[in-house]
């Protein structure tokens, strides 16, 4: 998942616009960039892959100038595009998932319509949005065809010489907020930009709503949808602790999960609560104060530097910033019965490897593991969370006990079935632990405090978000 960030100042944005980007920095690995405004457009992209943001964009944070910007944190292409359109000229940013990409492309290709921003033999998702967009009568018209024809997600901003027109999806998978300082407006995925920004939420946007940010303040285009289906995983991991979605903060919800999940083993015995740094943390906390026990660190994360493992395109990269990331305490783990909590299991290698190896290396007695999400069954379609079924350890448990591929796997999503429980202990074994225990869904609905129908659930239970018109 990228993440966005753009500002409307009657002065220079460009600070507010170089911190509040990078406070997306969690969500994305490989590209990074910012457009502004002011005489004219300047834009500048850097890679990701060997350094972080505020080394990259340093000289252009003190070079830049203008009083309107967009800047984006990409976990997959070059962006934000430039495109001089006959609407005028435009910067765009976004982020989500373009399913039907091949086929769209396509479509604009027999139109005659040609692109440019080709990488690797890879077509820029943000740049297809762009000629999406210029298909339309208008820049709003154009940005509500663009919803109705993409299979997936796409939230947007996009910076013109009228200000910026921020847009979230129509399935409302990815928030949009803006806040307010004085006489500047700004927008971002993560509220946490807004916090040391001094920013004052005014406006969480609906499903397919359209508003416009300039000098004048904040313009509603097109209202949104009131029904929506935001992605469940921001609160579980992908989100900022410090963020909130539709009102809920993150750090609230995973202790609430931690709880939950306490409350389900009053079978087992252990000495220490311990989390997997950084989005493990919370989840065991809220299961040390549910259950008593105390909460310790076995595995401490060195610095900030390393990454998140989970976001990068490269197995063998994520596998590097696994094992060098953690290092583990002897004198905490040896001896200890250890309740791991995990914000998910995605494929297990890296839990396996990296972190129930070094707890055993280093003599632990038990190691029980806690999930704070169910088995992860189905791939993503609205952003690059999980990016192949085959990966998914949960599929592999199936494909293992069944001795083959099935489609219907309906009867291994019931926590309660025998399946289930046999999918658990196969993944157990291979994890190589004392005992695996998952979340429930309707306990993690439960801990996030939204009505089940308005979460995206599918990475769970395969069943698709509908948008409602």
């Amino acid at each position: 998942m990228s993440g966005i960030f753009g500002v409307v100042d009657k002065k220079d944005c460009v600070g507010d616009l170089f911190y509040g980007t990078d406070y997306h920095s969690h969500l994305g690995t490989e590209y990074a960039g910012m457009a502004v405004l002011g005489e004219d457009f300047q834009r500048q992209i850097h890679s990701l892959k060997e350094s972080q943001f505020k080394s990259k964009f340093y000289d252009d944070y003190k070079r830049m100038r203008g009083n309107m910007g967009i800047g984006v944190i990409s976990d997959s292409d070059e962006q934000p595009i430039y495109l001089n359109s006959k609407f005028g000229p435009f910067c765009i940013a976004t982020c989500g998932l373009i399913e039907n990409k091949k086929e769209l492309v396509q479509s604009l290709l027999k139109k005659g319509v040609s692109f440019s921003e080709v990488s690797k033999g890879k077509l820029n998702t943000t740049e297809l949005a762009a000629k999406l967009i210029t298909q339309g009568e208008s820049l709003i018209d154009g940005i509500e065809k663009m919803f109705e024809e993409i299979e997936g997600s796409c939230s947007l901003l996009l910076l013109t010489e009228e200000g910026i027109y921020a847009a979230r999806d129509r399935l409302g998978y990815t928030p949009l907020v803006v806040g307010k300082r004085a006489d500047t407006y700004a927008v971002t995925l993560e509220t946490s930009a807004f916090l040391n920004l001094e920013f004052e939420i005014v406006k969480y946007l609906q499903p397919g709503e359209i508003v416009l940010l300039n000098q004048g303040g904040l313009v509603e285009k097109r209202k949104g949808a009131a029904n929506k289906q935001i992605c469940t995983f921001l609160w579980i991991y992908t989100g900022f602790p410090a963020s909130t979605y539709e009102g809920i903060n993150v750090e609230v919800v995973r202790e609430r999960c931690g709880r939950c999940l306490a409350k389900r083993d009053k079978d087992i015995e252990v000495d220490i609560v311990s989390g997997v740094p950084d989005s493990g943390i919370a989840h065991a906390l809220g299961y040390a104060m549910e259950s008593g026990k105390p909460f310790r660190r076995p595995l401490v994360k060195y610095t900030p530097g390393y990454g998140r493992s989970y976001t990068p395109s490269s197995q063998g990269l994520r596998d590097l910033i696994a094992k060098m990331k953690l290092i583990p305490i002897k004198d905490i783990i040896k001896g200890n019965r250890i309740v791991v909590c995990e914000d998910s299991i995605v494929r297990g290698t890296q839990l396996k490897n990296f972190t129930v190896k070094k707890l055993w290396d280093a003599e632990a007695r038990e190691i029980h593991i806690r999930p704070a999400c169910p088995p992860l069954m189905f791939h993503c379609k609205f952003c690059l969370s999980t990016r192949s079924v085959d990966e998914l350890v949960a599929r592999k448990a199936i494909r293992a006990l069944e001795g083959k591929d099935i489609e219907d796997v309906s009867a291994y999503l019931d926590c309660t079935s025998l399946q289930y429980k046999k999918m658990v202990e196969w993944i157990a074994r291979d994890l190589e632990v004392t005992t695996l225990r998952y979340q429930t869904i309707d306990d993690m609905v439960e801990a996030i405090g939204l009505p089940k129908e308005k979460l995206c659930l599918y990475c769970w239970n395969g069943q698709h978000p509908k948008a409602i018109r």
